[in-house]
């Protein structure tokens, strides 16, 4: 069934052309993300798709039975809203029933007119049959972290207000869904459960996204948007990398054919006088096709990261038992380390545990409330931030880079004037002279990293360095920084990233704590995932073990103590236990059905990945409906 059709989609910006003739459509389930360049229109063309903005010329449509949410790469929710607002802001009715219900199970106190509200409102919902619904919403905001339903969204940070838009959004429980950079500000374990969510649900998906684990894990298809023109990719990003190395290569076999015989047709053209015959017409149209075809493959340069920087002495940087609190909130706690020259440590933790205020007391912008930080004479710091891009209104790149210098040295001692290295970094003469304004967001951090690369580091301290830029400047940075010959401290919540740079990590665990584990991040989650196990593995031990042990113990003596009066089951309790008892029932009869699939040896490779990922969440969810049955039964 085809959800999204576009057909001859233009948009250009004055004399800059993003794409013409644009048309692809999207399927029933479809999950696809949408790569490309910086700059060459993938959040435009998402933001037409979601009616933000208007095409020059072409159209498109969405089915009009379509339930349809658009995520935006930096949310923008009303000033003045409050986050139950927020959330619930569809206009469906049943999404509108939760905003109210939500909006007073959250309060401490109801009056007896709001006490009256609930009553109503829990019959209604009862009525409707939306209490699955409503425990698919908890699930939603519970793994979301979000609590406090009355905050104003003005007072958020831009990690809570990226929670609150994916709340939004997955709450009108969307059919198809726009998502521009999803991951951007979030932790890791949240991008881990937003991964699954979307891999498990039938849903269509169009993203625009960097994580190359999240694309692989959610993403059945690539389309890729190039110079205008637009290339789909089906299978893994490998097989998108591979399948366009191929492409490139034969348009560069074409392009060298047509510069051959195109040398004939000049010679033809310069003889010709006006074309006077239909022949002759034809021919002049042929020449210029040809010599289109003779520029060769659509491809852009790639950036080119070379800098010069001092050699690291013995003293790198010392801690020494660092203390950093604000109000109760402990960042530091008596942490101490001596970074060596070849130290590269990745920074991990929940949002809000204080892995931007480590950076910035190393990078000395903060003060610690005790402790000393010992930097060595050598030691020259390059630091990214997660905070914008900074420079005057009106002012245009090409000046801010002569602000800072007007020669750049590199590493084998040359020097490159700021224009010279301004096009290492695929900012052209023509865009070095565009006020920094019109640039789009993958380029300002593009040209915010080559702000940082000037200075001639040796320590680089990188905070989310993988926020809005493209697949291929990733992966040239990527190169650049395992060559890079200093000590590297990294926060990235793009997994792909950390683990191919990294070996150590700081883990940041509350409370003023941290870990320094030996490993990067995927030998980390593989740890918990162990630790997990033997942790069930031991409950479940100790429970068998505990009849036995209180037997022994307990026998003799007569129990003193009267037993607790059981609590009563609420009525929601009572509906969600009858619902469970159908729920077990159907997810039982589901795993049959996959299991019987996986064996019969009927389907594709595709068939089967995606068969083996519906078994393992429906087993998951058996397990959990099981549990949860079983403590609602005591009740009953």
């Amino acid at each position: 069934m085809n959800i999204l059709s576009v057909e001859k989609l233009a948009k250009s910006f004055g004399d800059r052309f993003l794409f013409k003739d644009l048309s692809f459509g999207l399927n029933q389930g479809q999950k696809v993300a949408l790569v490309g360049l910086n700059g060459t229109g993938k959040s435009t063309l998402m933001r037409i798709i979601a009616g933000k903005e208007t095409p020059d010329s072409g159209n498109f449509s969405i089915r009009s039975d379509v339930r349809t949410a658009y995520l935006e790469q930096e949310p923008l929710m009303g000033e003045t809203a409050s986050v139950n607002d927020a959330i619930f802001a569809s206009e469906h009715a049943d999404v509108q029933l939760l905003r109210r219900y939500y909006q007073l199970i959250s309060k401490d106190d109801l009056s007896e007119a709001e006490q009256e509200s609930m009553h109503e409102l829990i019959m209604e919902i009862d009525g409707r049959q939306l209490w699955d619904y409503e425990q698919q919403v908890k699930q939603i905001l519970s793994e979301l972290g979000i609590t406090q339903f009355d905050q104003p969204v003005h007072k958020l940070s831009g990690g809570q207000r990226k929670r609150v838009a994916i709340a939004q959004a997955l709450v009108s429980r969307p059919e198809f869904i726009l998502m521009d950079e999803p991951t951007n500000h979030l932790d890791l374990e949240l991008i881990e459960w937003l991964e699954h969510y979307l891999s498990t649900q039938r849903i269509t998906v169009l993203m625009i996204t960097h994580d190359r684990y999240f694309l692989e894990s959610v993403c059945n298809e690539i389309f890729e948007l190039n110079r205008g023109k637009m290339y789909r990719h089906a299978g893994s990003y490998a097989d998108f990398v591979e399948n366009k190395t191929i492409r490139e290569e034969i348009a560069a076999v074409d392009a060298d054919k047509a510069r051959n015989l195109m040398r004939k047709e000049l010679e033809w053209m310069r003889r010709q006088p006006k074309a006077r015959g239909t022949k002759s017409k034809a021919r002049v149209e042929n020449f210029y096709k040809l010599e289109e075809k003779a520029k060769g493959p659509s491809v852009q340069g790639q950036i080119e990261l070379d800098v010069s920087g001092k050699r690291l002495g013995g003293k790198v940087l010392e801690l020494s038992y660092l203390q950093k609190k604000f109000g109760e909130h402990t960042i530091l706690d008596d942490f101490s380390y001596i970074f060596t020259r070849t130290d590269r440590i990745g920074v991990v933790g929940k949002n809000g545990v204080g892995k931007s205020t480590f950076l910035n007391l190393i990078a000395g912008l903060q003060r610690p409330d005790g402790g000393k930080i010992d930097k060595g004479d050598n030691t020259t710091i390059g630091y990214y931030t997660q905070q914008e891009l900074q420079y005057v209104p009106g002012q245009t790149v090409i000046d801010l880079v002569k602000a800072r210098a007007e020669f750049i040295k590199l590493s084998d001692g040359r020097e490159l004037s700021a224009s010279n290295f301004l096009n290492r970094f695929l900012f052209p003469p023509k865009q070095q002279h565009d006020h920094i304004s019109k640039l789009s967001g993958g380029e300002k951090r593009r040209l915010q990293l080559l702000l940082v690369l000037m200075q001639g580091p040796n320590f680089l301290i990188l905070d989310e360095p993988t926020n809005d830029l493209d697949l291929e400047t990733l992966n040239v940075i990527e190169e650049f920084l395992d060559e890079f010959q200093g000590c590297l401290v990294l926060v990235s919540h793009d997994r792909y990233f950390m683990d191919r740079l990294v070996d150590h990590l700081f883990v940041f665990e509350g409370d003023g704590q941290i870990r320094d584990f030996p490993g990067n991040y995927t030998d980390y989650r593989e740890s918990l995932k162990l630790a997990k196990s033997a942790q069930k593995q031991a409950a479940a031990e100790q429970t068998l073990a505990a009849p036995v042990q209180k037997a022994k113990v307990e026998a003799p003596v007569a129990p003193k103590v009267e037993p607790t009066a059981k609590r009563k089951p609420s009525f929601q309790e009572k509906k969600e236990f009858e619902q469970l008892e159908a729920r077990i029932a159907e997810l039982q009869q589901k795993i049959e059905e996959l299991e019987t699939q996986l064996s019969g040896g009927q389907g594709s490779a595709e068939d089967y990945a995606r068969w083996g990922r519906e078994l393992t969440n429906s087993k998951e969810q058996l397990d959990a409906a099981e549990l949860r049955w079983l403590d609602l039964s005591d009740l009953m």
